[in-house]
């Protein structure tokens, strides 16, 4: 990058915070006996999966129409979404009476599909998630208001109004895991954490094949991936320099870990904390391990369970298709 980007601060989260108040839920953030005995430490999940729409994206949606122009709104929104970002922009904009244009890779979750057509937005379909990008930059060419998933300071802004509540809720807490797709969530938590529980590390969470911010921080600027794995909702091809600025400076390390352990940990996450996830959640388990053998088992880990929107049928094939099984419980260290 030539040059850095200027990062948000904790007072345009908390700006966020109050504008979005009464438009989005302010989520529990629970112990998880069965993870702690699972993992061997204490364990406490941000429940962003009961957030409106199934997972944390209506917070940077709703931040982001509420601060439109009226201009802006007249002219209609537009978004590229690999299936949660989509749906939580349709159920803003038909809360707010914003005309809303969504763009889907075919890969999309058939559910997110369908849920963002009942909400009356219009969805285009593409043959995958480099021509959704392309077709959304059409529209906005021809004068439909972005509304982008990671690369905008009042998207990251909104999605860090989780890391705040999870530090008020769970201030003692020292490694707090989160998913990264185009990194607006990460960027946000991040940024709050670091401002409120300065010791706290945070790590960040890719599945292999949608590993973007990966490979932007081995490269040292955003590079142009063809998304393979089966995460949708983690797979854009590329990640900002926006976000790619927040997560160098301020998290841990970036943890890749495979398609086939993303969907045990949705099984782990289902059999020994009662959560139904989709495995851009799942993922967070399989990487716990790792970061539980890198700083030892005097760890307390935050756990932002990012959304659940999968259907059984979709759960069902993954699992028969990499013969997944629950995570073998940790052995305690020492």
């Amino acid at each position: 990058m030539d040059s850095v980007p200027e990062l948000i601060s904790l007072d345009h989260i908390t700006e966020a915070a109050e504008r979005v108040a009464g438009h989005v839920v302010r989520t529990p953030t629970v112990p998880s006996p069965g993870l702690a005995h699972h993992l061997g430490v204490p364990v406490t999940c941000k429940m962003e999966l009961l957030q409106r729409t199934g997972s944390f994206k209506p917070r940077g949606a709703v931040h982001k129409l509420l601060g439109l122009s009226a201009a802006e709104r007249a002219a209609g929104v537009a978004a590229v979404s690999g299936g949660n970002h989509g749906i939580a922009l349709a159920d803003a904009a038909a809360a707010l009476g914003v005309a809303a244009t969504v763009v889907m890779p075919e890969t999309a979750p058939q559910r997110s599909i369908a849920a963002a057509r009942a909400l009356g937005t219009d969805v285009r379909l593409t043959p995958d998630v480099s021509a959704a990008f392309a077709l959304l930059d059409e529209l906005v060419a021809a004068g439909r208001t972005l509304v982008h998933p990671f690369d905008d300071p009042a998207v990251i802004a909104g999605q860090g109004t989780v890391g705040l509540e999870l530090a008020a809720d769970a201030p003692d807490v020292t490694d707090v895991l989160v998913s990264i797709g185009g990194g607006a969530l990460i960027s946000g938590v991040a940024t709050a954490l670091r401002a409120l529980l300065p010791r706290a590390r945070v790590w960040g969470v890719e599945t292999e094949g949608a590993d973007s911010m990966s490979r932007a921080i081995a490269a040292g600027a955003p590079v142009t991936m063809t998304p393979t794995s089966i995460v949708a909702t983690l797979a854009p091809p590329f990640v900002a320099e926006l976000t790619l600025a927040h997560v160098s400076a301020l998290v841990e390390d970036v943890i890749v870990v495979p398609d086939a352990d993303a969907v045990r940990g949705c099984l782990t996450f289902a059999e020994e904390a009662k959560i139904w996830t989709e495995p851009a959640a799942g993922c967070l388990l399989p990487a716990a391990h790792q970061v539980l053998d890198r700083v030892g088992p005097d760890a307390r880990l935050g756990l932002v369970v990012c959304g659940g929107n999968v259907t059984a049928t979709d759960l069902a094939g993954w699992v028969q298709r990499f013969g997944a099984t629950v995570l073998p419980a940790r052995v305690p260290v020492g």
